[in-house]
């Protein structure tokens, strides 16, 4: 038996805006939230990370002191399901997100940060 991916815990300095951004990113909704945490996930999961085959992932936010540093080591890809790559681009930036430059260059994805400066990335491929 392996384990299965169920949760991505992120420290932010507002897990409640940061949640919404997500959920809005996702189409996730609020699962959980209490004490400075937030966890959001698919609306289309029953019984969520307790479903015995695979899930989508929730989102954990965490209320941290400390500000984010550094460029992340782990970062969140999106792939946009009904739209092109650039008009999903420009909605996230409509949510939140602004562009930012990891080093990246002349890519196929775009580099985007959330609210917080959590790099993350949308593919240019659609998938369904």
């Amino acid at each position: 038996m392996a384990s299965k991916f169920t949760e991505l815990a992120i420290d932010c300095a507002d897990p409640d805006a940061l949640a919404r951004f997500w959920c809005s990113v996702l189409g996730y909704e609020v699962q959980d939230e209490g004490d400075g945490i937030v966890t959001i996930g698919s609306p289309l999961v029953p019984g969520g990370r307790n479903h015995p085959g695979p899930v989508p992932p929730t989102l954990t936010f965490a209320r941290v002191p400390e500000g984010k540093s550094v460029k992340n080591r782990l970062h969140i890809d999106v792939n946009p399901t009904d739209r092109e790559q650039d008009e999903e681009v420009r909605r996230l930036l409509d949510l939140g997100a602004r562009h930012t430059d990891v080093g990246q260059g002349d890519e196929s994805w775009v580099v985007l940060a959330d609210p917080e400066g959590n790099e993350f990335c949308v593919l240019a491929s659609r998938c369904p």
